[in-house]
């Protein structure tokens, strides 16, 4: 009996090697920036749904998409919640990542302070002749923020005064920064406006006097397509089970910002501002006009062709990107048939 049980020894390590090694939560290392576009990444995490679901989710923070985009080079990230802006121009470098899902659309928003937003209230709608009557009474054209260009709030900001108002990126001063510095400029009032989204449009709302959103998405870029969840195609191919796991959780974490907002404020705090902000102002950030949470990445395919069209014009991208490889949505597919 005892040497039986002394051959029984190895076998049971064996099984128990296994076991451990199946218990193992998949490690992801995800790349993010605090905005509110994001958000579903912050429920996820904070309520400690990814743990349950096996995910060890490593998370670093960024201040705009194409500095995530560099990171991405140097197989730092596995995962990327960004723009489809930065997503497309990965893409176009030879970088091989995918979209997954939507994460939101149409969140952009001109937000304008001081003489800025009072040549807005003038002008009664006419967006163009506000700019233009900023020039002629300050001798100075607008100084507008937002991120760098190839981002999705760049693009939009560009689209509405090219395409959209007919007057040129020339017509006003583009000032390119991170999130954080977006915000404090606008709050020094070191800058007259910005293209830009929430939680910073309801913040400087809040605490300029006269700030207001002069313009939104729907007419900046008609069907703006947002932020997104992204990964690099051999994370896909090695953890497919580990990433649709996510998926499931993205789009459950959708499903909450859409029908309980006040709910999953507080694990959005965590994440955006520092937890400087207070919890009022970023439960009406995720009820204001700008947070349209969607995550179905076939409803922002056309909005998107639309952006790399434009893009490409521009020069943003400098090759053309075939969004069929691009967008990745068997995973989002499978989740969406479940339910």
């Amino acid at each position: 009996m005892d040497r039986r049980r002394w051959l029984l020894v190895p076998f049971l390590l064996l099984v128990m090697g296994i076991a451990n090694a199946q218990s193992e939560p998949t490690r992801l290392e995800v790349g993010y920036m605090p905005i509110l576009p994001v958000a579903q990444l912050f429920v996820l995490e904070n309520a400690g749904w990814a743990d349950g679901a096996d995910l060890a989710l490593e998370l670093t923070r960024f201040s705009s998409g194409p500095a995530m985009v560099q990171a991405m080079a140097s197989g730092e990230l596995d995962v990327m919640y960004f723009g489809i802006g930065p997503a497309m121009v990965a893409r176009s470098r030879g970088m091989p990542v995918t979209v997954l899902a939507s994460s939101i659309r149409e969140q952009i928003g001109l937000v304008a302070r001081g003489e800025l937003a009072t040549a807005f209230d003038r002008a009664d709608g006419d967006a163009a002749e506000a700019i233009a009557a900023f020039t002629r009474e300050t001798g100075e054209r607008p100084r507008i923020a937002t991120f760098p260009q190839g981002s999705v709030p760049d693009t939009v900001l560009r689209h509405w005064l090219i395409e959209q108002l007919g007057i040129g990126t020339d017509a006003v001063e583009i000032v390119s920064m991170g999130a954080d510095r977006v915000q404090q400029a606008l709050l020094a009032r070191a800058v007259d406006g910005a293209s830009i989204l929430e939680p910073i449009l309801t913040t400087v709302r809040d605490r300029l006097p006269g700030a207001r959103v002069v313009a939104r998405a729907p007419e900046m870029l008609p069907g703006q397509p947002g932020a997104v969840l992204a990964a690099r195609e051999q994370v896909l191919a090695d953890h497919p089970d580990a990433l649709q796991r996510l998926v499931e959780l993205h789009v459950r974490a959708t499903t909450m910002l859409e029908n309980e907002p006040v709910a999953a404020a507080p694990h959005v705090r965590e994440f955006v501002g520092k937890r400087l902000i207070p919890l009022e102002t970023v439960e009406a950030a995720l009820q204001s006009p700008a947070s349209n949470y969607a995550a179905d990445p076939h409803g922002i395919r056309e909005g998107t062709q639309r952006m790399h069209d434009f893009q490409i014009g521009q020069g943003s991208l400098t090759q053309a990107v075939d969004l069929d490889a691009l967008f990745e949505t068997r995973l989002y597919d499978q989740v969406d048939a479940a339910e």
